[in-house]
C-alpha cells in the first residue's frame, strides 16, 4: 500500500497511526501542500479533491477521505479492530470521533485558515483567535466525555485515540492552553508512549521540515 501524506495534515496523521497500529506494510508518498503538490494534474487523478490523505491499495485502486480509509483498513484487518464489537460502545466512540472529524477539524484546517488570511485579509492574531475559539469549544465537549483512563475509552486504543492525538498536536502547535483539558492531555501523553503513535508523529516523517 501507498499513503499519500503531508506530514502536518491531521487527517493523514490519523491514517499513519492506524497503519502502524495494525502493522500494515506501506510506503509514505509525501505530498507537499505548501508547494501545491496536491494541485498537480497527476495527484488530482488519484484524489479529485486535491486533499490528503489518499490511499493506494495493493491492486492500484485509490481511496480518499481519512474516515473511509480507516473504515476500509478496519474491515480489511479485523484482528486489531479500532471499533469494539459492542454496538452501543462503537456508536459512542464514533460520536466522539465525529465531534473531531465533523465539527473541529474542517473549520481549523490549512485551506480554511489560508482562505481567512488570503481572501478575508485577517491578520495572524485574528487567525489564531479563530483557531483557538473552535478548538476550545470542541475540546470542552470532548473533555466532559472522557474519564480518567489510559486511553479515550478505558484501557484499549480505539478510533477515538486515532482522531484525538493529531487534533491535540495541532492545538499545541497553535498554542492553545491545554492546561484546560487535563483528561485530554492524559490520553495524549499515554498514546505518545506507544510506538505506532511515535512513528506517525509529524516530526518523524521523511518530509518534515
Amino acid at each position: 500500500m501507498k499513503l499519500y501524506s503531508y506530514y502536518r495534515s491531521s487527517a493523514a496523521y490519523r491514517v499513519r497511526i492506524a497503519l502502524n497500529l495494525k502493522q500494515i506494510g506501506h510506503t509514505i508518498v509525501p505530498v507537499n501542500l505548501l508547494k501545491k503538490d496536491h494541485k498537480s494534474a497527476d495527484y488530482l487523478t488519484k484524489q479529485p479533491q486535491g486533499l490528503v490523505p489518499c490511499l493506494e491499495t495493493k491492486d492500484g485502486q485509490f481511496l480518499a477521505q481519512s474516515g473511509a480509509i480507516l473504515s476500509y483498513l478496519d474491515n480489511l484487518y479485523p484482528s486489531s479492530k479500532l471499533l469494539p464489537a459492542d454496538p452501543f460502545l462503537a456508536a459512542k466512540i464514533q460520536s466522539f470521533v465525529d465531534m473531531i472529524a465533523c465539527d473541529i477539524h474542517p473549520i481549523c484546517n490549512l485551506r480554511v485558515l489560508n482562505y481567512l488570511t488570503e481572501d478575508f485579509k485577517v491578520d495572524s492574531e485574528q487567525k489564531l483567535a479563530w483557531y483557538r475559539h473552535w478548538i476550545i469549544i470542541g475540546f470542552e465537549a470532548l473533555e466532559s466525555i472522557l474519564q480518567k483512563t489510559t486511553y479515550c475509552f478505558a484501557e484499549q486504543i480505539t478510533l477515538a485515540d486515532v482522531y484525538l492525538i493529531p487534533q491535540v498536536y495541532n492545538a499545541l502547535r497553535f498554542e492553545v492552553d491545554m492546561a484546560l483539558f487535563p483528561k485530554i492531555m492524559n490520553v495524549y501523553q499515554n498514546c505518545n508512549l506507544v510506538d505506532a503513535f511515535i512513528q506517525a508523529k509529524p516530526e518523524n516523517q521523511q518530509d518534515a521540515s
